[in-house]
């Protein structure tokens, strides 16, 4: 019989663990995570959410997905620049509406093209650019077109697609290809300077006419011998963009393409009527020792292309003959003045430049838990990434911006997303571990303060000064023989449940069902700093004794209609040193407090069982009446030989409460 009684208290005990506790297959569930994700150092968060985050963010960076954005950002950039000066060493004839209305319409005839060459040569510019096609004859004039085109320091266009050929009596040294080469959006960004068909080297318009300046002051270009597939010339030193160049990730590289620094959005030379030319109205300093490029402007002649500033132009178009002249004057500035042409980092700085912004996000998440603080920080991290690309533009370096961008926002989120699962995993840890067996705001004070009581998932032994308390009901046994086993369960959960909403009332918190009966302990988990918390921790733990005693008056009275059983109570508290923290092995935890004051208390509700003349039976002894004896009456049992103590214990009844509550 007695085994089947220890058997059923097992039971119990059992069912009680499950019910207040959290003890479950979830805990187990829980420990399984906990061994696949431990408690990791911040160091360990920042650097998995860096090479993960770095990972993703490169890879989806290879197929091409940030290209459009790296470019868009690239066109705010140009705009956000300030337009320079005109360049002097050029000049353009411009060809306007007006202009072929004049004419009597388009093409310009020969001799009106004639005319405008003659007129230009009498001032000895250095150079012609012509950048009309000019393949088959636009009578009147044609002989005397030809004539003028013999002249050695004019430049011809062809279109490299077949079908449109140079002036046949122009020689091929004197001949540039003028297509321009857009990217897949639409806006002109580079500038194509030569490329080789069926072994044969072919050179740009812009090409050609700066190569014919600047060979008549001495600078010619040259293969860098240190730096293979560079040219030197004068002050630049020209290097190919690759498929992966700046933002670019899928870039047709064929040729030799550099990137085009614009030098103005609208004026990029001094400009001259082709109305002024024909009538001779020129002055010398207009044209002597310049290049001077004729094209047309006129919208009708559909001779217009995108731009890095055609989203923020009233007209998103800028003339060919516009774009063939930045690309004359970057050349000029570059080889001449010692203008930086744009550059980019290799791909190994710019992997480096995208961890790195990664990891500042990551660390930023980490160190950073205030929902207001952190996206502030955030952003002003993002503004200051954007910065430092903006005085990289200034200085000629496009490097990539939204890759960077991305990554630090995913690192951003996914260090956070880690930090709210720790936090959860952490708050399960203690909840497994406290439970439901914790008053609120006991629990919120065990949370707020997770990260000084969690180590390795456990909460770490401390020394404490704690009230203990333990309950038992009288003659139990007896009364477990004649109830069904069913029924003594709901009838022992009922009493339980009510117990232990007594201690979390008084902040207190269960730490273990003992079948019939509770230990609870008042100061833990958070240590006690100043002896006025120890002596609120005392007071509570007698007032949850006295509650017992009235709310098991109650459910006696409730179970005396049910003809269920009605019992008395016994309670044990006292005051002392204890440890607390997480007992166990990895597999199965607990939150355990052991110490002699532990033992004291359960000896205190044990002894001496026969003296009870009320329902609930509570004694404490001297170390907690000395935080108490202002607010509740006693009665002296005198000092008492407790079983496994050698020196006996001073014991005192707590009768009741000097001044009742309201």
């Amino acid at each position: 019989m007695v085994r089947q009684i220890q058997e059923f208290l097992d039971e119990i005990h059992e069912s009680k663990r499950l019910n207040h506790s959290r003890r479950s297959v979830f805990a187990k569930f829980l420990r399984q995570i906990q061994k696949k994700l431990p408690d990791l150092t911040g160091v360990a968060v920042v650097g998995i959410a860096t090479l993960c985050t770095s990972g993703f963010v490169l890879g989806v960076r290879q197929l091409g997905a940030f290209q459009h954005g790296e470019l868009m950002v690239y066109d705010r950039l140009m705009q956000w620049r300030a337009d320079e000066p005109p360049d002097p060493r050029i000049a353009i004839v411009e060809i306007s509406e007006e202009d072929i209305q004049a004419e009597g319409g388009w093409p310009l005839s020969d001799r009106t093209l004639a005319q405008v060459l003659e007129n230009l040569q009498r001032y000895e510019p250095l150079a012609i650019g012509l950048d009309l096609y000019r393949d088959l004859p636009q009578p009147p004039g044609h002989p005397e077109l030809l004539k003028e085109l013999e002249a050695p320091n004019i430049i011809a266009i062809r279109n490299a697609s077949p079908g449109v050929n140079p002036p046949p009596s122009v020689p091929a040294e004197r001949i540039g290809f003028n297509d321009l080469v857009s990217d897949h959006d639409g806006p002109i960004r580079r500038n194509l300077m030569s490329f080789v068909l069926n072994g044969k080297t072919n050179l740009s318009f812009s090409l050609q006419l700066a190569m014919l300046y600047l060979g008549d002051q001495g600078f010619f270009p040259q293969p860098s011998e240190t730096q293979p597939g560079h040219i030197i010339w004068g002050k630049a030193i020209l290097a190919p963009l690759k498929f992966n160049s700046g933002g670019y990730t899928h870039l047709d590289a064929q040729g030799f393409q550099i990137l085009l620094n614009y030098r103005s959005r609208k004026e990029v030379a001094p400009s001259i009527p082709l109305s002024e030319v024909l009538a001779d109205r020129l002055e010398p300093e207009w044209i002597r020792d310049k290049i001077i490029v004729i094209g047309t402007t006129a919208p009708s002649i559909k001779d217009v292309h995108y731009t890095p500033y055609s989203s923020r132009q009233n007209n998103p178009f800028m003339p060919g003959v516009l774009i063939h002249t930045q690309m004359l004057s970057q050349l000029l500035s570059a080889v001449l003045d010692g203008q930086p042409l744009f550059w980019v980092w290799p791909e190994w700085a710019e992997i480096l430049w995208v961890i790195g912004w990664i990891a500042v996000g990551g660390t930023i998440a980490w160190l950073i838990r205030h929902p207001l603080i952190l996206p502030v920080v955030s952003g002003v991290s993002a503004v200051g990434l954007c910065f430092v690309s903006w005085i990289l533009f200034t200085q000629a370096g496009w490097v990539p911006v939204v890759t960077p961008l991305v990554g630090l926002a995913i690192a951003v989120a996914g260090v956070v997303a880690f930090r709210a699962y720790q936090s959860g995993q952490q708050q399960q840890i203690v909840m497994k571990l406290l439970g439901q067996n914790a008053a609120p705001e006991i629990a919120d004070a065990l949370w707020e303060n997770r990260d000084r009581l969690l180590k390795d998932g456990k909460l770490p032994g401390q020394k404490l000064t704690a009230t203990m308390l333990f309950t038992d009901l009288k003659d139990f046994s007896t009364i477990s023989e004649q109830m069904p086993p069913e029924a003594l369960l709901e009838w022992l959960n009922e009493y339980l449940d009510v117990l232990s909403q007594v201690i979390q009332e008084h902040q207190g918190i269960i730490n273990k069902f003992t079948g019939d009966g509770i230990m609870a302990a008042f100061g833990v988990p958070l240590p006690r700093q100043s002896t006025v918390d120890i002596a609120r921790d005392a007071r509570n733990a007698v007032a949850s004794g006295l509650a017992m005693g009235d709310r098991l008056q109650e459910l006696n009275r409730n179970w005396q209609k049910r003809g269920l059983p009605v019992i008395q109570m016994r309670v044990g508290i006292f005051t002392g040193a204890v440890v607390a923290g997480s007992l166990g092995g990895k597999e199965r935890q607990e939150y355990g407090i052991i110490g002699d004051s532990v033992n004291i208390a359960s000896r205190l509700e044990s002894c001496e069982k026969d003296r009870q003349s009320s329902i609930c039976r509570v004694l404490i002894a001297h170390e907690t009446l000395i935080h108490i004896q202002d607010e509740f009456f006693v009665e002296h049992w005198g000092p008492l030989s407790l079983k496994g103590k050698q020196q006996t214990v001073d014991v005192y009844r707590v009768v009741a409460r000097r001044h009742p509550t309201p």
